[in-house]
């Protein structure tokens, strides 16, 4: 009795040891990243206060310039240099070389880079949030919790989980190899390359880097043209963290430009990482297939929101706008169809419509808004095009939110938040990627006929499926061809960030986030050693060893059978047999017989 009391003391000691210690702050330097050129203040200069008008029917890919304007207001921010294709490479060569150093450096190094980069983030919520809303159009709630809250989320799962997910991980070395030890190593591949899109700004930026960063890589990140003023201040952080470590500053680079800056890219890393379009998405397979360099590809999404009958109508209503109007819609895992039981519809549709009629949209800094801008140019023309096709084909727009005070300027970067029923599958609505503030509700009868039309897309990220019952609604993502599937929630998925994220289809192939994704960034080595070296090591059986014996293949068959026969007698009689034939060829007649 006495030793088990000593037990629970010492256990106990080490809990309080424990908790005592978690109450010590780590000592976390401070950076000092400056964002003068960055806030607006009321007195820009008279070259940086004017609307931006862009040219609209073409691209800028001809220009020298990357031009940034705030999609809210139009007001002009500044340009980036459109990197060439030579430049690119310029700064792939300084990532590898600072690479090679960073590839040395210990995970108590690369913790205290993630912990100086969280405790700014933390510090400077307000900051990172209000270049991100500048930059898109996203309001400040918005920004937090796509930019701020999911960046958090990764960091304390690396400082928690990802030096474990690191080390080299050992494996069964099976029958035939039971005196080897075998392992799975994994090392840095070099430089990542990242192409991202413009709807998470910070995230989009941060996500990849602190993959590539912390299993021991460097990486080049080329930033959407549409959010490029907002990613070379998101860089300044970076740096000034990999100072503060002693690292190479060009470890982590942004570049800035148009397809030839992505082109350039792809072909110069070791691996490529892209967030986008399925179109741009297949040129950038194509293109690395040339180089047989490997890509992840996240290519967006339609994903189902399925509500069953038993549900708690109001509470999923308003989980099912905030699904749908994210960002104003502009979100790869956002909502984008609607599947309701026919018994709850009409309460659902109800609850919904009052939701999103109390929507107010206008200039995210402005005022309080519930949903901001639109950040792409004539992106508003398209969302109206897919509602017009929709009503020609039978649907009614039911309801829809109102705008606040507007520009002159920016009106045509603000769509309504609009709900719409009577949809069904002839309609573009439910067949392509919106990327707005849509909400289309069809009516279903059965379980299988939800899950037939939430398979009934070309995509294929996620699903979101609620019910009163955990089991029915489990039994239904799990009949959804999906990556990513939330029980009786939207997107939860994401904020778990040991979870790997990703989908099939024309929504891409690979994984980002979570321990796939973390080893998606290295080489995976398999190592197989000797056990109980120098002791036991590999020996060619005399039969099989050159010249090999007439008898060799009698051997290896007693061979197989000893270790994979299905019972133990067998085996038995087996290893008789082999002992038998080594016994015979090591005898003077059975090392001459093949010479006679």
């Amino acid at each position: 009795m006495a030793f088990w009391w000593s037990l629970i003391v010492l256990a106990l000691a080490y809990a309080i040891c424990r908790f005592l210690l978690m109450l010590i702050p780590p000592n976390v330097p401070s950076i000092d990243v400056d964002a003068s050129d960055m806030v607006d203040d009321g007195n820009q200069s008279q070259e940086n206060s004017f609307i931006y008008i862009p040219p609209r029917g073409r691209t800028q890919q001809s220009d020298k310039k990357v031009q940034c304007y705030e999609p809210a207001t139009m007001k002009y921010l500044g340009f980036s240099l459109a990197l060439s294709a030579d430049e690119v490479k310029e700064r792939v060569a300084l990532a590898r070389k600072a690479q090679k150093v960073w590839a040395k450096s210990s995970f108590k190094q690369r913790r205290q880079f993630l912990r100086i980069l969280l405790k700014y983030i933390i510090e400077h919520q307000e900051l990172i949030c209000e270049i991100s809303s500048r930059d898109t159009g996203k309001t400040m709630v918005d920004a937090s919790l796509g930019e701020i809250m999911t960046t958090c989320e990764k960091i304390t799962w690396l400082l928690s989980e990802g030096e474990k997910w690191l080390k080299p991980e050992y494996r069964s070395s099976g029958r035939s190899m039971f005196y080897k030890k075998a392992k799975v190593e994994f090392h840095p591949l070099g430089v990542i390359g990242a192409i991202v899109s413009w709807n998470y700004p910070f995230h989009n930026i941060f996500n990849p880097m602190l993959a590539a960063v912390f299993s021991g890589n460097g990486i080049v990140i080329k930033v959407s043209e549409n959010a490029s003023w907002s990613g070379c201040f998101y860089l300044r952080i970076i740096q000034a963290a990999l100072a503060a470590v002693g690292a190479p500053d060009s470890l982590v680079d942004v570049i800035t430009g148009f397809a030839e800056t992505g082109e350039a890219l792809v072909s110069s890393v070791d691996k490529i990482i892209f967030v986008g379009s399925p179109g741009v998405g297949r040129m950038i397979m194509k293109n690395a297939s040339e180089t047989l360099t490997p890509v992840t590809l996240e290519l967006g999404g339609k994903d189902a929101f399925i509500v069953c009958d038993d549900v708690d109508v109001p509470h999923v209503a308003q989980i099912a706008v905030r699904a749908s109007l994210q960002s104003s819609g502009q979100n790869c895992a956002g909502a984008e169809r609607f599947y309701v039981h026919r018994d709850v519809y009409s309460s659902f549709v109800s609850e919904v419509a009052k939701i999103v009629k109390s929507v107010l949209a206008g200039p995210p800094l402005a005022g309080k808004y519930d949903m901001g801008a639109i950040c792409l140019l004539e992106h508003s023309d398209k969302l109206q095009y897919l509602v017009n096709d929709a009503i020609d084909k039978g649907a009614e727009i039911l309801a829809r939110g109102s705008f606040g005070h507007l520009g002159e300027d920016a009106v045509d970067q603000y769509f309504p938040p609009t709900v719409i029923v009577n949809v069904n599958h002839s309609m573009k609505l439910m067949q392509e990627e919106t990327f707005g503030p849509l909400m289309p509700i069809m009516k279903f009868n059965t379980d299988e006929e939800a899950i037939k039309l939430a398979n009934d897309s070309r995509y294929g990220l996620g699903c979101a499926v609620f019910s009163g019952s955990q089991r029915r609604a489990k039994d239904i993502a799990s009949q959804i061809n999906c990556g990513v599937a939330a029980i009786n929630d939207f997107a939860s998925n994401y904020m778990c960030q040991s979870l790997p994220f990703g989908g099939v289809k024309d929504s891409g192939f690979g994984r980002f986030a979570g321990v796939e994704g973390l080893r998606a960034c290295c080489l995976v080595k398999s190592v197989v050693e000797d056990r109980w070296w120098p002791y036991i090591k590999t020996k060619i059986p005399k039969p099989i060893q050159y010249p090999v014996a007439e008898n060799a293949f009698e051997f290896q068959q007693s061979l197989v059978e000893t270790l994979y026969g299905l019972n133990i007698w067998d085996r038995l009689r087996a290893l008789v047999n082999v002992l038998k034939l080594i016994s015979d060829q090591n005898s003077p007649v059975g090392s001459t017989r093949r010479n006679d």
